[in-house]
Formats: structure tokens, sequence, C-alpha cells
């Protein structure tokens, strides 16, 4: 499905505990095709959103090598991280992590902003309008429902076009109904602009949207395994 977007060698990551260091990756290895969705799976405290975090830049490899978008992570120091993050990725966080002092349009433009992508307010109008809160720019956080809430954040995460969504739990503070038109846009966002997708959740219907399952237990790889649809398609 294309040549490979992320790249894990023998990553561990050790933290600093109350007790001493706490291992959390014992040594992972995977390869992400570009423009593929993968869901990470594993019990709480298995080290899946930590493997989430150190692909997106927000925690640091304790040894092994992470490359991704053809650069290496290990070799980068916080600015530079920074920057890789600005470029390359969209997180979608399960809590929004929306700006309450801004409109939803200015949460959308402010990273396009920061980025120096041109006609930033106009891109984020586009960015809302796919999903569907166009009568929605002016308002607050506050003034807004969950849902309306983690569309905003969606819309945040694409408007730069990334080559890489992370999504940490997208769906897990929304109703089912809810939940599921999170699902449909992201997919479909996914979809259609090639993006590649990085899903952790605890949702085995959601996974089973995503090319690919990979659970995680203990801090290692349990399962590594293609879904049905793509097995079909090959």
């Amino acid at each position: 499905m294309g040549d490979s977007l992320i790249r894990l060698e023998d990553v561990h990551i050790t933290l600093d505990g109350a007790a001493g260091a706490v291992k959390i990756l014992k040594g992972i290895s995977l390869d992400v095709a570009a423009g593929t969705s993968v869901a990470v799976l594993g019990p709480s405290g298995s080290g899946k959103s930590t493997l989430l975090a150190a692909v997106g830049g927000l925690e640091s490899v304790t040894s092994g090598r992470l490359t991704v978008a053809d650069s290496d992570l290990t070799r980068l120091d916080e600015d530079g991280l920074a920057l890789f993050r600005r470029h390359h990725v969209g997180i979608v966080f399960q809590s929004f992590h929306l700006l309450p002092t801004m409109t939803a349009l200015e949460n959308v433009a402010a990273p396009l902003e920061l980025a120096g992508k041109p006609d930033p307010f106009t891109r984020a109008g586009k960015e809302l309008a796919a999903v569907g809160l166009q009568d929605r720019a002016g308002h607050y956080p506050s003034q807004m429902s969950g849902g309306e809430q983690q569309r905003v954040a969606l819309a945040r995460a694409l408007a730069a076009d990334p080559a890489l969504i992370l999504a940490d739990e997208p769906t897990g503070n929304l109703d089912g109904e809810t939940g599921g038109k999170i699902t449909e846009l992201l997919f479909e966002a996914q979809r259609e602009r090639g993006t590649t997708l990085l899903l952790v959740t605890h949702d085995e219907d959601l996974a089973k949207r995503c090319d690919r399952i990979v659970r995680i237990r203990d801090g290692l790889i349990a399962d590594d395994t293609l879904n049905s649809h793509t097995t079909a398609a090959a």
C-alpha cells in the first residue's frame, strides 16, 4: 500500500516512577505503510498510548530507533520535534484539547498560522465546513456539545494536510451515535486524503474499520493482524 511512513526498530521506553524506573515499551519493532490505517489495542497500562505519543514526538525513546515521515525522531531536540509535529502530524485526543478562549474557527486556524500556511482562516473555514460545522465557526468550546468539539478537533488535526493522523480514543468521551459520526468523518478523511492513521482504542468494532490491528500487551506486540476487508482487497 505504499512505502513505510512509520518505522520502529527495537524501541524501548523507560519512565521514572515513584517506585523507580518503569519499563513501558520493551522492544517494539513495527512498520506502518503510508496511506494505511492501523488500530492499536491493549489493556490499560499495556503501553499503547505511550507508543502513540512516541510516534507523535511527544515521548522520548530510551533506546532503539523511531523514524516517521523520513525524520529520525531519536535525533531531534525539542524544537526539532515541535517542527516535525507542526508539518507532519495531526492529533485527535479523547478530551478534545480545544483552547477555551478561542472560537471554533480560531482553534482550527491557530496551528495553520504557526505553520505559516497561507490564508489560514479561509482554510480553517473550509475544514469546519467539511465536518459540518460552518454554522458554528464563531462559537466557543463551552457553547458546543462534545460531538461538535470533537469535530472541531478533527478539523484542526486535518487542516494542515498532515501525512499522519494520531487518534487517541477519539470517541471515548462520546455517546454511541455521536461517536459513530466522528468515526465516519475520520475514516472518510483518511481515505480521501491518503493520510496514514494510527488509532489507539479499546473498541473492537472501531479497530475492525482499520486495515490492520496491532495488539500490545505488557510493552510488547502480542499480535499483528490484517483485517479481513484488507485481505479481501489484496
